[in-house]
């Protein structure tokens, strides 16, 4: 799988905080962020079942509907 790369922007105190606890964690911030991704990732899926890829998105939404539960 292909790496692709993202940029966002982060006030710099919360960014100073992040590369801290990833500094603390013996990582890089991008690898920090990483693992928080994968984590956010696993938990929404233990939540709401596995992400479905590919799965286009009406733009006029620009989210997937709340699915109640």
């Amino acid at each position: 799988m292909a790496a692709k790369s993202v940029s966002i922007r982060i006030e710099e105190e919360m960014l100073n905080k992040i590369a801290y606890v990833a500094s603390y964690e013996g990582r890089s911030i991008n690898s920090h962020v990483l693992i928080l991704v994968r984590n956010s990732i696993k938990e929404f899926e233990n939540e709401n079942g596995k992400i479905p890829i590919g799965k286009t998105i009406d733009p006029e939404n620009n989210v997937i509907p709340y699915k109640n539960k």
